[in-house]
């Protein structure tokens, strides 16, 4: 989040610095400096202005060196989504939320994942459009994600149009098209590498023709997004 987001999104709320500070734990001239950009934003204090402010998870920092999870739970990918607010967990309770950004790269870069969590992946970029995608591109291409990604996305698009939602519709599309002229060669599965060679033979012949042009062995389509209507 910018030094000029911060300013506007304590604005929006009817907020002057002293008061913002004040519900914030910090100094006036502290935020003074936050909002100009000479302090950096920590984590701690993103998630406080999150809920004062009404602000997106993905106001909160991004780190940047992150690596992929060696093994991500499935039960804490799932509360990762509850917290951000995915219909398809809703019985989870959690308060604690996760940048959007990352619990898509995390989830991306899993060998494998459970099919509810995966039908999960488009609805996360649906709902958070705007998230870093600076961010997100940069770290699909240095681990070699950016086909799963691009098909995650895609299928982003086809809930944005399913919801005529025009905006995101271009948004997602654009971003499509940056992540094709990156497309790799190679086949991969949209995080089901376990697959075996009878199930990749299957998926090779049945697979939309969305997954085949990104060269993944997946059947997920749009169809299969029951908790994004």
């Amino acid at each position: 989040m910018s030094p000029e987001q911060l300013s506007a999104a304590r604005r929006r709320v009817g907020l002057s610095q002293q008061q913002a500070a004040a519900r914030l734990g910090v100094s006036q001239p502290y935020l003074s400096l936050l909002e100009q950009g000479r302090r950096p934003l920590t984590t701690a204090l993103a998630r406080k202005m999150m809920r004062i402010y009404g602000l997106s998870p993905t106001a909160l920092p991004l780190r940047q060196r992150e690596v992929p999870a060696a093994r991500l739970e499935p039960d804490e990918l799932a509360r990762q989504l509850a917290g951000l607010g995915y219909p398809g967990f809703a019985w989870l309770r959690t308060r604690r939320k996760r940048n959007p950004a990352e619990v898509l790269f995390a989830a991306l870069a899993q060998s494998d994942l459970e099919t509810r969590l995966t039908e999960a992946l488009p609805w996360v970029v649906y709902r958070y459009a705007d998230l870093d995608w600076e961010w997100l591109l940069a770290r699909a291409r240095q681990f070699e994600l950016q086909n799963r990604l691009g098909y995650v996305t895609h299928l982003a698009g086809r809930l944005a149009q399913r919801h005529k939602e025009g905006s995101k519709v271009a948004l997602l599309a654009a971003m499509e098209s940056r992540l094709d002229r990156a497309r790799l060669a190679r086949e991969d599965t949209l995080c089901h590498d376990s697959l075996s060679e009878a199930e990749r033979r299957w998926l090779r012949r049945r697979r939309p023709a969305p997954a085949r042009h990104w060269n993944l062995l997946t059947d997920l389509s749009p169809e299969h997004l029951t908790h994004a209507a």
